[in-house]
């Protein structure tokens, strides 16, 4: 394992290239797979039926468009800001500064969200420890983790995130098993049948289905710490195949071992099957399997979050100290300021109107989304300034090019469009506008300070 400084020159030098092909997958499966998939149905569910199979095979279609643009990208340009440093780079300085901001900001409210989920989940066998405690313990706990050489920390998480994987691919197994044997009566055409609610609502239920994805760029990020160049496209195929499987299996079993309508309604489908089959203690273990999901998550969004900071400060963008490296090699300021967001978070929890938390959690959602947009269209542009020999040299092609890319990007947008007229997902819209304001008004005062800030 590589110990030196990052052979990589440019403003990002100083990080470690220690992370395998496997590291660097598992990192961006922890991240994407949250506590949502192993708590139960979401709201694609309720919007689709048994339909939502479709919606997650466009929406892993358009995931893989995003991956493969940002893999190859990562593979030219290994950037811990990732598709940050490829707007500034290809489209304009405004949008490297909006987008690392608005994901910085994204990621850092998912790790104050599975923090406080998994605090809630330590009451079910400690109903007397106070919640503000224990979310205390796991932020000093991940940030130990984080603080320390990145390939330990990418172990820790790997194994981390191994556990809810396992679950998942269990869960697959046995659902269809007992589809396939007849011992559960499949639900794919009761409750109102294949399509209850018309034959538009796979597509209003895709947007939420991509959220589903939402951490798949985290190979990208993780792509200055990797440990060669050629372990970012194996990290990138393996991260998809996992995820895409992940999802779209677990979503089939789901709503075939269960009416559409009870999914998230009752008790985890996880637990259900677990309990068909006689596993004992179902609802022990997958309380366990979430709460180890919660802290993988929270684990690879503070790792996310506090390479973003750290590119933002290196760009000239963020206060000094968030761009200096420990002995490690681990951005520590950038760390302590992304684990930060989370008493801001239980905060408003606790003492803010409900309303207040949830248009965070809106502009949350559409930083990640942002993200995506923003990689494509760089994506696009990277392409046009390529020669066709440059091309056909790049370690990493995305079939399609910047044809396929702008195709992605304008499935993405109709879909965050497609919100607006969601009541479920609304908020994520109306919150987009005013978080894209307030980061312009915030680039117009810092772009003229830029060289005072920088590192």
């Amino acid at each position: 394992m590589a110990d030196g400084p990052n052979p990589h020159p440019g403003p990002e030098a100083g990080l470690r290239p220690q992370l395998s092909a496997r590291q660097m997958a598992m990192l961006a499966v922890g991240g994407s797979i949250g506590t949502g998939l192993l708590l139960g149905a979401g709201a694609a569910v309720q919007i689709a039926g048994p339909a939502v199979i479709v919606s997650y095979l466009i929406a892993a279609l358009l995931a893989w468009i995003v991956t493969n643009a940002l893999g190859e990208m990562a593979s030219v340009h290994p950037a811990a800001g990732s598709f940050g440093v490829y707007a500034d780079l290809y489209l304009h300085p405004w949008a490297g500064f909006v987008v690392r901001y608005a994901y910085w900001f994204s990621v850092s409210i998912a790790v104050a969200a599975e923090m406080v989920a998994a605090a809630t989940y330590v009451h079910f066998w400690f109903p007397r420890v106070p919640g503000t405690l224990l979310v205390v313990l796991f932020a000093a706990a991940l940030l130990y983790l984080n603080l320390r050489a990145v390939g330990q920390y990418a172990e820790a998480e790997y194994w981390f995130a191994m556990v809810k994987v396992v679950t998942i691919l269990a869960f697959i197994v046995i659902g269809t098993s007992l589809l396939l044997g007849g011992r559960v009566a499949p639900q794919y055409t009761g409750a109102g049948g294949f399509l209850p609610n018309g034959p538009g609502s796979p597509m209003l239920a895709v947007s939420f289905a991509l959220f589903s994805f939402l951490g798949i760029e985290f190979v990208a990020i993780s792509s200055a710490e990797a440990r060669s160049p050629s372990d970012i496209p194996r990290a990138t195929r393996l991260a998809f195949a996992l995820l895409a499987f992940i999802y779209v299996g677990a979503t089939a079993v789901l709503v075939g071992v269960m009416p559409w309508n009870r999914a998230g309604v009752t008790q985890s489908p996880f637990v259900t099957v677990f309990q068909v089959v006689g596993l004992p203690a179902a609802s022990s273990l997958m309380n366990l399997v979430v709460l180890t999901a919660a802290l993988s998550g929270a684990n690879a969004n503070l790792y996310a979050g506090a390479r973003m900071l750290f590119s933002l400060a290196r760009a000239g963008y963020a206060p000094r100290a968030a761009g200096k490296l420990n002995a490690s090699g681990s951005p520590a300021a950038a760390l302590a300021a992304s684990a930060g967001w989370t008493a801001v978070a239980v905060a408003l929890e606790h003492y803010a109107p409900e309303s207040a938390f949830v248009y965070i959690l809106g502009a949350s959602l559409f930083g990640g989304m942002l993200a995506w947009c923003m990689a494509l269209a760089a994506h696009v542009r990277f392409r046009r300034a390529l020669s066709p020999a440059q091309v056909a040299a790049l370690p990493m092609r995305m079939p399609g090019g910047s044809l396929l890319s702008a195709a992605g990007l304008a499935g993405i947008v109709a879909c965050v469009v497609s919100m607006g007229w969601s009541p479920q997902s609304r908020i994520t819209v109306e919150t987009g506008g005013p978080l894209l304001l307030l980061l312009t008004l915030g680039y117009v005062l810092l772009r003229r300070r830029r060289i005072t800030i920088g590192p």
